[in-house]
């Protein structure tokens, strides 16, 4: 709508520890690359391409297509694969022929709603916010666990959700907190 402030994109990827820098950045160019064919149509990647550009990459750990007997993928890389895919984020993945296929880099884009702590806040400190908590006070909230604030604030949840753009954009900002970059 017009008068609405454009949210500000970035695109994340996340790569394997144990490749160069350098390789990280190739490997990150050809997810985005994957990520222009799937998606080169839609808005988001459109608006992305045109107004922001800007990418971050981060430390995804291992990469191991093995799974445990309980079906859990080995490589952590592949982990965030398997909860993008369960969480509905478009997301496009890479996997070096020159190294097996290996899964090499994944990515997605988010908005500030996802990094920008500043003027979005965890929920712990929108209850505190919200409630104009003082400091004692607001320690106490901020021992409590995370499942029993959303219980007890549970109205205050919904709309901070609201406020987020909704649970994906929850999952996203909890996958990319205290991640390195790569």
């Amino acid at each position: 709508m017009e008068g609405e402030k454009q949210l500000e994109l970035r695109m994340y990827f996340f790569v394997p520890y144990n490749i160069s820098p350098i390789q990280q950045a190739i490997q990150a160019g050809h997810a985005a690359l994957e990520f222009g064919a799937k998606y080169g149509t839609a808005g988001f990647f459109q608006e992305f391409v045109k107004d922001w550009k800007t990418w971050i990459i981060l430390n995804g750990g291992t990469t191991n297509e093995k799974r445990d007997l309980d079906g859990i993928a080995l490589g952590t890389l592949d982990q965030i694969g398997d909860s993008l895919l369960e969480n509905e984020i478009p997301f496009s993945y890479f996997k070096e022929p020159d190294l097996n296929d290996t899964l090499t880099a994944l990515c997605f884009i988010c908005d500030e709603r996802v990094w920008d702590r500043e003027n979005y806040p965890d929920f712990v400190d929108y209850v505190c916010d919200v409630n104009n908590l003082n400091v004692q006070d607001s320690i106490a909230v901020r021992v409590n666990p995370y499942e029993e604030l959303i219980k007890e604030y549970s109205i205050l949840y919904k709309e901070w959700v609201a406020m987020m753009g909704g649970e994906k954009n929850i999952f996203l900002r909890d996958l990319i907190r205290d991640k390195r970059l790569a």
